[in-house]
């Protein structure tokens, strides 16, 4: 039997009531008045489509260990890289093995069920990590401003501990234009919205459902819950009818409470009803982008055995408020700013060095003392123990997923910062170890001596005269799971 075994969620700590967008951009549209309800969440200045996608892999630790992935499916329509890895970066960050097999899945909305189906195509030999995450814009004051937001999941998939067992898939290709996006292009381009709807999503959405009711021999009233992501509210409501479903058969569609996170959201609606489902339910899941890809799950007894059923919920109540339009513009690049002469500088990144000390930048690896068990960060030679102080006999040791406290925290208004004032202190770890870290997702006045953190990758800095992306930790208070 194969299917999925884990699943990991990340929505962003940031959201934007999309009354914000109407305040501020209304006066030149006034036609997104009626898209203006509900919030968005909206990735901070430091997050992109790889530390999102990182944060939901993290979370899938609860349920699996790392060292049982044995390949990584990064899916993404906004990757930074068009020529690195990005799933190899993500794979270091994530502290998986140096011989896991990546791939970097994008071109189209669905591109994140395309990696699951290939995952789950091979997931009698190896077990897989499957990352989908976006960070899509929309031009100021249209309505892919107010509908887009920012999300990530992940689900690992294999043949042992399956909680959603796979029944069967079905897939459409198809060059439906509807939104699209050059290599030169920043913002998404969209065509006419009713021929999308129309030609588009109205057509393809039950050509998939059908193709694999009829693949898999199931009528749809044998279909406990369906997953299909929205263009918009009333074209999900509107789609529940043309599929001739009852309102409580079809997943929420959390565009009020998210915004739509491109190639994670079919996943994201995955997560959400499997955290609603009971063994024997049958949870159908749909992505639009390009075609489609429908995908039938049945949820098995081993669902009761995971340590966390609220995720989703989690996240969404983890948050807290951009209310400042220009802030956001300013996090999404679309504001030019004087940044002073400290921004502009920049030391150049020495990919050589950076390779060298790979496992502390990306994997947040250090060290443990053998002889003692003291760790500590970056890796030494001599154990920094004054009761021990041995020589060459020191162990990996992953401070990424410790808990940590704050011993002390600065707030800087002189240096440059995308969020001022930077915030950064000095972490203890539990069970030892000790480092400064800039401090992320909190404001000044939140912070206090002796709180619990956690560590979250990030992007540090960006040398856009060389094309590099920075990525360390940072700190962020501890979000209670």
């Amino acid at each position: 039997m194969k299917g999925i075994t884990a699943y990991g969620i990340y929505v962003p700590y940031y959201r934007m009531k999309r009354e914000v967008i109407l305040k501020a951009m209304g006066w030149f549209n006034p036609g997104i008045a009626g898209l203006a309800k509900g919030e968005k969440a909206v990735a901070n200045y430091d997050e992109d489509s790889i530390t999102l996608a990182v944060a939901a892999g993290m979370d899938c630790f609860t349920d699996i260990d790392r060292e049982n992935i044995r390949g990584l499916y990064l899916a993404s329509t906004t990757y930074p890289n068009k020529e690195r890895g990005n799933a190899s970066i993500a794979s270091g960050a994530l502290n998986l093995s140096s011989n896991v097999r990546t791939a970097d899945y994008s071109g189209c909305l669905k591109s994140g069920t395309t990696a699951l189906i290939s995952a789950l195509n091979e997931a009698n030999s190896q077990t897989t990590m499957v990352c989908a995450s976006d960070c899509r814009l929309g031009k100021a004051g249209g309505a892919q401003e107010q509908l887009l937001g920012d999300g990530a999941a992940a689900v690992v998939v294999g043949n042992d501990g399956v909680i959603a067992s796979l029944i069967g898939h079905y897939s459409l290709s198809y060059d439906f234009a509807d939104n699209r996006r050059s290599d030169s292009d920043k913002f998404i381009r969209s065509w006419e919205e009713r021929w999308v709807r129309e030609a588009g999503y109205f057509k393809m959405i039950p050509e998939a459902i059908e193709g694999l009711l009829s693949k898999c021999g199931l009528k749809m009233d044998e279909i406990d819950k369906v997953v299909y992501p929205p263009v918009a509210i009333r074209d999900h409501v509107a789609m529940t009818k043309t599929l001739g479903l009852e309102p409580d058969k079809v997943q929420a569609h959390l565009l009020d409470t998210v915004g739509n996170t491109g190639s994670a959201h079919p996943l994201i609606m995955l997560i959400g009803a499997l955290e609603e489902a009971r063994p024997g339910d049958r949870i159908m899941v749909v992505s639009y982008g390009s075609g489609c890809d429908a995908l039938l799950f049945q949820v098995t007894e081993e669902i009761e055995k995971l340590k966390s059923r609220t995720k989703l919920k989690d996240n969404l109540d983890y948050k807290g408020e951009l209310d400042n339009y220009t802030k956001y513009l300013s996090f999404k690049g679309m504001l030019e700013k004087e940044i002073g002469i400290r921004g502009e500088e920049v030391a150049p990144t020495s990919l050589s060095l950076a390779w060298r000390e790979r496992n502390a930048i990306l994997r947040l690896v250090g060290s443990r003392c053998k002889a003692c068990g003291t760790p500590q960060f970056p890796r030494e030679t001599v154990c920094i123990n004054p009761d021990c102080g041995a020589v060459d006999e020191m162990e990996d040791y992953s401070f990424s997923d410790k808990t940590g406290h704050l011993f002390t925290f600065t707030a800087d208004h002189l240096t440059f910062s995308e969020d001022p004032p930077a915030l950064y202190g000095i972490i203890d770890f539990e069970g030892g170890g000790r480092y400064w870290f800039d401090i992320t997702d909190c404001t000044l006045e939140s912070l206090e001596v002796g709180q619990p953190v956690q560590m979250t990758f990030r992007s540090r800095y960006l040398d856009e005269a060389r094309g590099l992306t920075g990525y360390f930790w940072k700190a962020m208070p501890f979000k209670s799971k």
